[in-house]
């Protein structure tokens, strides 16, 4: 089994590479995280919003392995608490399906990623940057791993 991340993006601060280097570093081998960052849509003087935001959404659909799981972060998802997502990552491990997180740009996810998602998780009602969302994601699926194996990392 293997996570990825499909992210509209490419141009994170450094601070949030070298913290998604962290978390993935730290996943075991036999599980991996990678991330593929994606461009962001041209988004001119009165630009096209739906248009842009189609755009995203085939390249965030392409650039999802195949055969993967797609979960969409998405406000209007389901909460999870890292329980939850302990729970999750557990079955899915036990399915053995590949896993893929879509990140959309400023505009959120398009109707065909939504509708490709198995599964809809909010971080959260709060708008967050989408930059920062995959040190979150990074951070939790770690969390959520290191949970499942009682390392010492999580200590809920």
């Amino acid at each position: 089994m293997h996570l990825s991340v499909a992210a509209i993006g490419q141009r994170a601060p450094v601070w949030v590479s070298e913290a998604w280097s962290e978390y993935s570093r730290r996943m075991p081998a036999a599980l991996g995280l990678d991330l593929r960052e994606l461009p962001l849509a041209h988004r001119g003087k009165n630009p096209d919003i739906e248009r842009a935001r189609q755009q995203e959404g085939e390249s965030l659909l392409s650039a999802v392995p195949a055969g993967a799981r797609v979960v969409a972060l998405e406000i209007t998802g389901s909460p999870w608490s890292t329980e939850d997502l302990a729970r999750q990552l557990e079955r899915w491990m036990k399915e053995g399906q590949d896993v893929c997180f879509l990140i959309g740009g400023p505009d959120g996810l398009s109707k065909d990623c939504l509708q490709r998602a198995e599964q809809r998780w909010s971080l959260g009602a709060m708008t967050l940057p989408h930059a920062l969302v995959r040190v979150i994601l990074a951070e939790q699926l770690y969390r959520a791993w290191s949970f499942l194996n009682n390392h010492p990392y999580h200590r809920a």
